[in-house]
C-alpha cells in the first residue's frame, strides 16, 4: 500500500508526495508503485539489456563489498541504495506519474477540463497550409504558372495527407496527437515516438504513455519500462547510440513537457496547483456515501398504543436497527405500546421519519473545489457542465478568452514540435491545427465581405479557409472600395461570360459605394444589434448613460 512520504524517510522513490496524496494511510489510490524503483533482486530480471550494460549493473550492485569481510552487509546496503533511477541513469519526477494518471479517473471536474481543453486544442482536426516562402513563390508567379503550380500543390497535399496516414497502422495522426495532449494535461508530459526506416526516413509516428518514461540526466534520451522491460530512446534529430541494448537504430522522441520552474526535466499539469480541491472532493463524496451505506433510519414508524411488548420485541427492535436497517433504511418498524394509563383504548399511528428530501453534504465546499479546480485549468464552467447564472455575453467573453489565452498559444507550440517532423518530408506545406471556431457563418459572411471590399484577402484565400478548391480568377484583388482596376477587368471579361458577370457586378457595387447609394446599408451593418449572434450583456452591465 502506499503511504505519504516521512522527512526521515530515505528512499521516498515509489511513494507519492504527502501534498498530493493526503493523510496518512488514508489514501484516494492504493497500489500505486514505481516501475523504476525496484531494487536487489529484482534488478537482475531487467530485460533489454545488452552484454555491457548486464555487466555494468553487475559492477554497481557488486563494487562496495568486493575484497572486504562484511560483505553481505555491505551488499545489503548497497542494493538498499541502488534503484533503475541510478542504475539507468534517469530523473526522478517530481511528482508519481501514476498517482497523476489515477486521480485523472477520480475527479468528475478534473477529467471534464482535460476533455475539453484536448479537444479544443488536438481535437480539432488540422489542415496543411503553405509556409511563407512558398506562399511568396506562388504570388510572384504569374497566371499561367500560378495555375500550374496550384495544381502541383493540390496534389502534394494529397501526398502528404496519406504518408500521415501509413505512419501508423493503428490510429490516426489526429488520434495520436488526441493521445499525446492527453498526457501532457494529465501529467504535464507527452512525448512523441518516431521510427525511422532503413534509409533515415520518418516512417512511424505514435504516442508512448508519459507514465512509462523517465528522462536521462545527460538528456541524451529517455528510458522505458514495462514490465520489467526497458528500452532507449533518443531526442529527435540526434544520433545517440543505444545505452541499454544493441539496437542500432534506436527510435526517437519529441518530449512535449508544461514547463513549471519547480522541475527541470518534467513537466507538472495544472490539476497540481488544485491537489487539495481533488483530495477534498474525494473525502466528500466518501462522506455522503458512507451516509448511505451506514444509514440505520427507518422511513416510516407504526405506533400501536395497547399492544404488548416483552423482552422479546426489544431483542427484535435492537437487532432490526443494528443489522436490518444498515443499507436498507426505506423499510419500516412496527413498535407496540403500552396504553396510557388515562387512556386504555388501542390506537394506531403511523409517523414519517424522514419523509423529506435527503441534501448531500458539503454542497458548498464541493462547489468552490470545483471553482478551484476550473481556475486552475483555466477552462471556463460552460465548457465542462451547465453554468448557472451566467448570462449568453459572459459566456462568450469566457470562450473568447479561454480560445485566446489558453487553446490558441497551446496549439502553436504543438505545431512548433510537429512541423519539426513535417519539415523532414516537405518544405511547401507546415501543419495547422484548427482552432475553435467562435463566430457562426452569418457574422463570418460578413468579415469575409469587409476584408473583400477593402483588399484585405482574395477569393481563393476565403475559400482555402473553408476548404475549397480555388477559382481561375480568385487571385484577384479588389482595389480600396470593391471595384477592381480597368486593365484587370478587361482581362477577366475576355475569358469567359462568368468572370465578365462577376467583374460587372463588382463595378456596379463600386458605383454604388462612390454615390453613397450603399451608406445606409453600411450605417445599418455597423450599427446592427447583437441578435446577429453576439450576446447581450446581463441587467445592470455594459455601457451606461448618464
Amino acid at each position: 500500500m502506499t503511504r505519504a512520504v516521512d522527512d526521515e524517510d530515505e528512499n521516498p522513490r515509489q511513494l507519492i508526495p504527502a501534498k498530493v496524496l493526503g493523510n496518512g494511510e488514508r489514501v484516494l489510490v492504493t497500489d500505486i508503485v514505481d516501475p523504476f524503483s525496484i531494487r536487489g533482486d529484482d534488478l537482475t530480471k531487467i530485460r533489454g539489456l545488452d552484454a555491457n550494460a548486464k555487466r555494468r549493473r553487475s559492477r554497481k550492485l557488486e563494487k562496495a563489498y568486493t575484497g572486504h569481510e562484511d560483505a553481505a552487509t555491505k551488499r545489503d546496503e548497497v542494493e538498499g541504495q541502488i534503484d533503475a533511477y541510478n542504475l539507468f541513469g534517469v530523473v526522478l519526477p517530481k511528482y508519481n506519474l501514476d498517482y497523476l494518471a489515477k486521480i485523472y479517473e477520480m475527479s468528475s471536474p478534473h477529467y471534464a477540463a482535460v476533455k475539453a481543453k484536448v479537444a479544443n486544442i488536438a481535437g480539432l482536426g488540422f489542415d496543411f497550409v503553405l509556409t511563407h516562402a512558398m506562399q511568396r513563390k506562388l504570388s510572384d508567379a504569374n497566371d499561367a504558372k500560378k495555375e500550374r503550380m496550384r495544381k502541383q500543390l493540390d496534389n502534394t497535399k494529397e501526398d502528404v495527407y496519406g504518408w500521415l496516414d501509413d505512419c501508423n497502422s493503428e490510429d490516426t495522426f489526429s488520434e495520436t496527437l488526441i493521445k499525446v495532449w492527453t498526457d501532457y494535461e494529465v501529467m504535464g508530459n507527452g512525448y512523441l515516438e518516431i521510427g525511422r526506416t532503413l534509409g533515415g526516413q520518418v516512417g512511424y509516428i505514435g504516442h508512448i504513455p508519459a507514465s512509462t518514461m523517465r528522462i536521462r540526466k545527460e538528456r541524451d534520451g529517455y528510458v522505458q519500462m514495462v514490465s520489467n522491460r526497458v528500452k532507449f530512446f533518443r531526442n529527435f534529430g540526434e544520433d545517440t547510440p543505444d545505452q541499454l541494448g544493441n539496437d542500432p537504430r534506436p527510435n526517437e522522441i519529441i518530449h512535449i513537457k508544461k514547463y513549471s520552474p519547480t522541475s527541470q526535466y518534467y513537466g507538472v499539469p495544472d490539476i497540481v496547483a488544485a491537489q487539495q480541491a481533488v483530495v477534498g472532493n474525494e473525502f466528500a463524496a466518501r462522506f455522503n456515501l458512507d451516509y448511505f451505506e451506514n444509514k440505520a433510519v427507518p422511513r416510516y414508524v407504526i405506533v400501536v398504543k395497547g399492544g404488548s411488548f416483552n423482552s422479546a420485541g426489544e431483542q427484535n427492535l435492537l437487532e432490526f436497527f443494528e443489522t436490518g436497517l444498515k443499507g436498507r433504511n426505506h423499510r419500516t418498524i412496527y413498535i407496540p405500546l403500552p396504553a396510557d394509563e388515562t387512556d386504555k383504548k388501542t390506537s394506531f399511528e403511523m409517523k414519517p421519519v424522514e419523509a423529506g428530501t435527503q441534501d448531500s453534504s458539503f454542497v458548498n465546499y464541493r462547489r468552490g473545489n470545483l471553482s478551484d479546480i476550473l481556475m486552475a485549468h483555466r477552462v471556463p464552467v460552460s465548457k465542462v457542465s451547465m453554468a448557472e447564472n451566467v448570462s449568453l455575453a459572459a459566456s462568450r467573453d469566457a470562450d473568447k478568452n479561454f480560445k485566446e489565452q489558453v487553446c490558441r498559444p497551446e496549439q502553436k507550440m504543438f505545431e512548433k514540435k510537429i512541423n519539426r517532423i513535417i519539415g523532414e518530408v516537405t518544405d511547401i506545406f507546415r501543419l495547422k491545427l484548427n482552432e475553435l471556431v467562435l463566430t457562426d457563418e452569418d457574422t463570418q459572411s460578413k468579415i469575409d465581405e469587409r476584408d473583400l471590399r477593402w483588399g484585405k484577402t482574395t477569393v481563393n484565400e476565403i475559400r482555402a479557409a473553408k476548404g475549397q478548391s480555388p477559382l481561375p480568377w480568385g487571385d484577384k484583388q479588389a482595389t480600396m472600395g470593391g471595384a477592381l482596376t480597368g486593365e484587370d477587368a478587361a482581362k477577366e471579361e475576355s475569358k469567359n461570360a462568368k468572370v465578365a458577370a462577376s467583374q460587372a457586378q463588382a463595378q456596379a457595387e463600386a458605383t454604388a459605394q462612390a454615390q453613397g447609394s450603399r451608406a445606409r446599408d453600411q450605417e445599418r451593418s455597423s450599427n446592427a444589434t447583437d441578435s446577429a449572434g453576439e450576446g447581450r450583456n446581463e441587467q445592470g452591465a455594459g455601457r451606461t448613460t448618464a
